[in-house]
């Protein structure tokens, strides 16, 4: 009779080698469910641009700025093109809009497609720094 004890005994508890995927399964199902309800409330992020109107006039005279791709500046005034460096061509617009009457002239940037946008950025600096009111970006509309 102790033998069968002892052999019983033995057997009583074996190790179990699977995992239990009901508690699992549980979880994720809850977690999508939660995900599905608060994802219509989430706003996406968009990006509040600012609009352009129509200035109340337009300007009597109007100054160009090319950069081209060799990233030198061209001065368009009056029919006429000057290649000049940065702070010639801020010192060649303050002095042409001083000789207009103020808010009549405006300065329209030109830049070519490949031009690093750092370049466009540094002269709208030194323009606004020089104290020109105007200043506006030529592009080209997508075809």
């Amino acid at each position: 009779m102790p033998a069968s004890i002892s052999r019983s005994h033995g057997r009583g508890r074996r190790t179990i080698n699977e995992i239990n995927m009901v508690p699992f399964i549980d979880v994720m199902l809850v977690l999508l469910i939660i995900f599905m309800v608060t994802a219509p409330l989430i706003t996406p992020s968009m990006i509040n641009l600012p609009s352009v109107g129509k200035a109340a006039t337009q300007p009597d005279r109007v100054m160009q700025v090319v950069i081209g791709k060799d990233e030198g500046l061209d001065l368009k005034l009056d029919n006429r093109t000057v290649r000049l460096p940065l702070d010639a061509v801020v010192a060649a617009v303050v002095q042409a809009q001083s000789v207009s009457p103020a808010g009549s002239s405006a300065v329209v940037i030109s830049a070519d497609r490949d031009v690093r946008y750092e370049n466009v950025v540094k002269l709208m600096d030194k323009l606004q720094q020089a104290g020109v009111q105007r200043v506006g970006l030529s592009v080209q509309l997508a075809k």
